[in-house]
């Protein structure tokens, strides 16, 4: 089954719906540029970067990156880029104390750490079916989706406070920002709900990315 068979949204349609958000991605790099805003241009260009990955892999490895695949990717990363840039000259930042949206930081989190989650499981389930020395029960996975992403939440937390704090000690503009404890403690716990629902409907719709990264794994070693 296909990300694309979940949304009920033909691949061409995603595709433009992709192609429209890296469209936007370009726009919002410009208007960092224009207000000189290191933030905004950084995450800019990340973002738009992120959104070439998905043909980078499968033209150079052959990974199956179908439209809903892409999509998925795209959204997370365009909507974190969003947030950052706002609205001109209605929203500054959907990110700050002010932000007319209070939960958008959790929805941006959610949806990035499915996508962490996913790269962790298709990885591990890579590996559990290339080598007969690794053995991931299904139970196992669950769990270990869970600790993976709530491992690489804690380390992208700390790395927001070290640049954070670096910003501020050269005075520079912020690229990454954190609001208190409270928040952190709040993108924690997003985090893991996008980490449940990868690891409950993971299986279904990362089977053929998985299937391909194994037989990788199989022709780099000689595994037959």
């Amino acid at each position: 089954m296909r990300v694309r068979d979940l949304l009920g949204v033909s691949a061409r349609r995603q595709r433009q719906a992709v192609r429209a958000m890296q469209a936007l991605l370009f726009m919002f790099i410009g208007i960092g540029l224009e207000r000189g805003s290191t933030g905004v241009v950084v995450n800019g260009l990340v973002a738009l970067g992120v959104t070439f990955l998905p043909a980078a892999l499968e033209r150079e490895y052959d990974l199956p990156m179908d439209a809903g695949l892409t999509l998925w990717i795209t959204t997370a990363v365009f909507l974190h880029a969003f947030g950052v840039v706002g609205v001109p000259g209605l929203v500054e930042s959907f990110y700050n104390e002010t932000s007319p949206i209070p939960f958008y930081d959790h929805v941006t989190h959610a949806l990035s750490s499915s996508v962490v989650a996913a790269v962790g499981y298709t990885v591990a389930r890579a590996v559990d079916e290339h080598t007969e020395a690794v053995y991931l029960p299904p139970r196992f996975m669950f769990v270990f989706i869970l600790v993976f992403v709530a491992a690489f939440g804690v380390f992208w937390e700390v790395i927001e406070f070290a640049i954070g704090q670096a910003a501020a000690t050269v005075g520079a503009g912020r690229v990454l920002t954190q609001y208190g404890l409270e928040d952190t403690i709040f993108d924690l716990i997003f985090d893991l709900v996008g980490a449940v629902i990868v690891a409950t409907w993971g299986t279904a719709h990362l089977t053929g990315v998985v299937g391909a990264l194994t037989e990788r794994l199989d022709g780099r070693s000689g595994t037959r």
